[in-house]
């Protein structure tokens, strides 16, 4: 029987090629590998004593303070970081673990397209990454960021919680700061930073009214933003961003969103035909049709100035499932099971399964 050791469940789940590992009371390490859920094998299950004894292990090896119910932190363990977060349930502690390669890959490496390096291009306005938990928009974050750093001699500012990918200074001079021990809150630090000479400034998430406000007026006032919210495609980004804020405001904030939005960055991880997960992005360009129709509050026709416009570098999101299926990258099931609009795609394969 394997005791329970944190380090060694960490070492097999990476070995397993898991991106996440569950531990809690009375089950044995669970592991996720290509999005779906396993127990780990040759693991007992877990005890309430063991699992505190290990919490407070973490906690205390890094400082940091619970303050509640729920605890969000990260660490390192030979090549990885661990992004962690500590819940409690029936009164007992339990932990989910984000496993990150160290290594912050290139935008090659992912397969992304040649726009999202073009947005990094920029030197002001507002680009935004979103999608689901899970979906690599940390990664996607991570490779810009190195981009940038790798080309330009910018002072960029990252606003995290927690950190992830830790940067090392090429050009670009790069302060990291964690929400609860670097700065108080997202809008803090972003109010902050402004102050803080900076040329490129990254949101780990553009959560609240506050946050979204102080992105907006950064971007506004000349530097280049990166932010990520939570939505469902990229055409309905700039709704969420002007929803957040209320009526009296929503035309005001149109104007701003429109007058520094660069693109938005839809992606999510999808099972490769072979192991593995790849990411498939929708590109929405803010180009100036896109523009007019933020300023004119008609955001439910971006997409249809996607489709039309995608020699600009728009991509919708079941062609870029469509071009990883024909790249022989993903199986029909998976390009049918993910795609928006599955009946349309079957007949662009030739399938008639659905």
């Amino acid at each position: 029987m394997i005791v329970f050791d944190i380090y060694d469940v960490i070492n097999k789940a990476k070995s397993a090629r898991a991106t996440d590992v569950h531990l809690s009371v009375g089950n044995p390490p669970i592991i996720r590998v290509d999005g779906f859920l396993t127990k780990m094998q040759g693991f007992p299950s877990i005890t309430a004593n063991e699992l505190r004894a290990t919490v407070e292990n973490l906690l205390g090896e890094h400082d940091i303070l619970s303050g509640g119910k729920e605890t969000d932190f990260s660490f390192g363990f030979q090549d990885v970081r661990i992004r962690a977060n500590l819940y409690y349930e029936r009164g007992n502690p339990a932990l989910a673990l984000r496993i990150i390669t160290k290594k912050i890959r290139t935008l090659e490496e992912l397969g992304l397209p040649g726009t999202i390096r073009e947005f990094c291009e920029r030197d002001t306005g507002l680009i935004i990454v979103t999608g689901p938990t899970g979906s690599g928009k940390s990664t996607t974050l991570a490779a810009m960021i190195d981009y940038i750093n790798s080309k330009y001699a910018y002072h960029i500012i990252t606003i995290e919680d927690p950190i992830e990918y830790v940067f090392e200074d090429k050009n670009s001079l790069i302060h990291q700061r964690e929400v609860g021990r670097d700065t108080e809150s997202f809008a803090d630090g972003l109010k902050y930073a402004l102050r803080q000479d900076p040329d490129i400034i990254l949101v780990g998430e553009m959560r609240d009214l506050e946050t979204i406000s102080l992105a907006l007026t950064a971007a506004e006032t000349g530097h280049l933003v990166f932010g990520t919210l939570h939505t469902n495609s990229a055409a309905t980004a700039p709704e969420r961003i002007v929803d957040v804020f209320p009526a009296h405001q929503q035309k005001q904030v149109s104007l701003q969103l429109a007058n520094t939005l660069v693109g938005v960055i839809y992606q999510r991880l999808i099972p490769k035909k072979t192991i593995g997960l790849m990411p498939i992005a929708e590109i929405m360009v803010a180009n100036s049709a896109v523009k007019n129709l933020i300023r004119e509050g008609k955001i439910h026709q971006i997409e249809s100035i996607m489709q039309t416009a995608q020699k600009l570098g728009n991509v919708l999101f079941d062609d870029a499932l469509l071009k990883a299926y024909f790249a022989n990258e993903i199986s029909k099931e998976t390009v049918i099971g993910y795609a928006r609009n599955p009946e349309e795609v079957a007949k662009k394969i030739g399938w008639t399964g659905v």
